[in-house]
């Protein structure tokens, strides 16, 4: 079952991101986030069908403006256009973290040689840390996202020409 503290951060994540749905299934529970005409729907199915809980509230308006003015920057990378570069992409929605602590040098920056295996940032997604790699040897061009920036799923991360 799904902690109301759990519901409530992916509610404030689904708000905050163009992401109009979220489904996610564990251990015999169901959790569906829809954001519809700027209201979120959450629907949570246990095990038994008896057992559903049902909520709608309102998407805060402050917020939906904030992530409308910062989702508008990310959308389209500068240099994508270029066909000989590979882009590092979000493999899940959370926030993009340069650095393993704050005040810690950056994993990569511009200019960095990279093999598949290096890790590049930290995308941190329900209070889980995850390494992403960066899945292509050679040097990075471009870094596309700021610290400590809400990134969704699939959202370019970096250019990096490959060797």
């Amino acid at each position: 079952m799904f902690k109301l503290s759990e519901i409530k951060e992916l509610i404030k994540l689904v708000d905050q991101t163009s992401l109009q749905e979220l489904e996610i299934e564990n251990e015999g529970s169901r959790l569906l986030i829809r954001k519809p005409n700027k209201t979120e729907q959450v629907v949570v199915t246990a095990a038994q069908p008896a057992a559903s809980l049902v909520a709608q509230q309102p998407a805060p308006q402050a917020v939906v403006q904030t992530s409308a003015a910062v989702n508008i920057p990310a959308a389209e990378p500068p240099a994508a256009a270029q066909s000989n570069l590979h882009t590092i992409v979000s493999p899940m929605v959370g926030t993009f973290y340069e650095a393993s602590s704050p005040g810690a040098a950056p994993f990569v920056s511009k200019g960095t040689s990279v093999k598949e295996t290096t890790i590049v940032c930290i995308i941190e997604a329900m209070k889980l840390m995850n390494e992403i790699e960066a899945e292509v040897k050679g040097q990075i061009v471009e870094v596309l996202v700021e610290n400590g920036q809400l990134v969704e799923y699939g959202q370019p991360l970096f250019l990096v020409k490959p060797e």
